[in-house]
């Protein structure tokens, strides 16, 4: 077991003097190794004696995903290139990839924060981990695989897809832990179903699920469907990977390692830090990566803070599950609209699968949503009238918490295309034209 007792149970104010002290480091690191990060702290009329406690963090510039696009490939490496010993990039869908390095110390900074994030799900060496996020460029695959042979964990890295023998290693090597996206783990428990795999004769008993929102409904039905306990674990690329933060079994929010990342809430639109408990958008400082680290990294995933102590006796804040993205919101007639409102809905429907799309366009200069819903077997085959009255719930119900009416259409089990990684859930039509 990874548990960092000492970092992670630390008081307040003496996880507030080591981050400060990191943090004036990093500024100094930056300032004189980063023309990108000098060039907006001369900018601002800041200099590195200037950053001394934590408390001046908000007297520094954002940084955004476009800046890393314009600086692309490694114009924010802050070291050498050949002390850069590993390379991602994230899979952005336009423009760009952004790419990240690593030095040695980092990989291993990274191995120990995803280290106790899975010990934190009750990982030991005693465990079996299938790791069935993707490999490659994304961080996923890797930075759990590392994580997990910290903790002494044997490691089945199968990667993404190839869901039958994904299903046939779950039995025959008798996995005990899986990780990958929720919305793949919420088709693994269909595929059982479907391949009639006996779940009694799974030693499966822990989830590790992150890259994409998922709502406590979607948490229930793959816990039903799998037979585990699901935990949710956050990361993104550019601040270092899977292992940012993680949820501990008392499950009240996810904590934040702070002695490696420093979380603030802004307003998304003014960028004025908000006090914890208020939803916003998440930032994050990286105060002891040495490739490339980052100041204020922006990453437009909405969510709350909460600093007290948990249950569990770490003093790590907890950050909530992220509701959406400041800039994947959907505004629709002038509500706001996130994905994750209409997946806490429908699943809470039992006559409903996990598994929709949001269709977005414009007709006669007006928006429309059309939510595409898919049905459980017994419930499609049932009669027209009824299959109506089924139709007519689920949109009442999607109007009364998106506060906007929206058209259904019911579709056969099977009908909306599976993702092996993260899930599409909206098309937008309207950017389109």
């Amino acid at each position: 077991m990874i548990w960092n007792e000492y970092h992670e149970c630390m008081e307040r104010d003496q996880l507030a003097e080591l981050q400060g002290e990191r943090l004036r480091q990093m500024v100094e690191r930056v300032y004189f190794n980063v023309p990108f990060y000098r060039n907006k702290l001369q900018e601002m009329g800041i200099e590195p004696g200037d950053i001394r406690t934590v408390d001046e963090l908000q007297n520094l510039p954002f940084t955004t995903k476009q800046d890393l696009r314009d600086n692309y490939p490694f114009g924010l490496f802050a070291v050498p290139q050949q002390d850069v010993v590993r390379l991602h990039a994230s899979s952005g869908t336009t423009g760009k990839s952004t790419v990240v390095g690593y030095t040695h110390n980092d990989i291993m900074m990274w191995s120990e924060v995803v280290a106790r994030s899975l010990t934190m799900a009750g990982i030991t060496k005693s465990d079996i981990v299938q790791v069935a996020y993707g490999y490659g460029l994304f961080t996923g695959g890797l930075g759990v695989h590392y994580g997990a042979e910290k903790v002494g964990a044997s490691v089945i890295p199968i990667s993404g897809g190839n869901t039958r023998k994904q299903l046939q290693l779950l039995e025959d090597f008798g996995s005990t832990a899986i990780a990958c996206t929720p919305s793949y783990a919420a088709y693994l428990g269909e595929a059982l179903i479907e391949e009639k795999i006996d779940r009694s004769r799974l030693k499966l008993r822990a989830g590790i699920f992150g890259a994409e929102p998922w709502t406590e409904e979607m948490r229930a039905q793959i816990e039903k469907s799998l037979g585990i306990k699901a935990y949710d674990i956050y990361g993104l690329s550019e601040v270092i990977g899977p292992g940012v933060s993680m949820e501990c079994g008392c499950q009240n929010g996810m904590h934040v390692f702070e002695d490696h990342f420093i979380p603030e809430i802004i307003n998304p639109e003014t960028g004025a830090v908000l006090p914890y408990g208020e939803l916003g958008e998440l930032v994050f400082t990286t105060v002891t990566k040495e490739a490339m680290p980052l100041i204020r990294y922006r990453t437009r995933d909405l969510t709350r803070l909460h600093a007290d102590r948990c249950d569990c006796g770490r003093t790590l804040v907890r950050m909530e599950k992220c509701v959406g993205r400041s800039d994947d919101m959907l505004i629709i007639r002038g509500v706001n609209v996130f994905p994750s409102q209409v997946e806490s809905v429908l699943l809470e429907m039992s006559e409903t699968r996990p598994h929709y799309l949001l269709v977005v366009s414009r007709e006669n200069n007006l928006d429309t949503l059309e939510i595409q819903v898919e049905v459980e077997d017994q419930f499609f085959s049932d009669e027209v009238k009824e299959l109506e009255g089924l139709r007519k719930r689920i949109g009442a119900n999607l109007a009364s918490t998106l506060g906007l009416h929206a058209t259904v259409r019911l579709v056969e089990p099977g009908t909306i295309e599976r993702s092996m990684g993260k899930a599409q859930r909206v098309i937008d039509n309207r950017k389109l034209k």
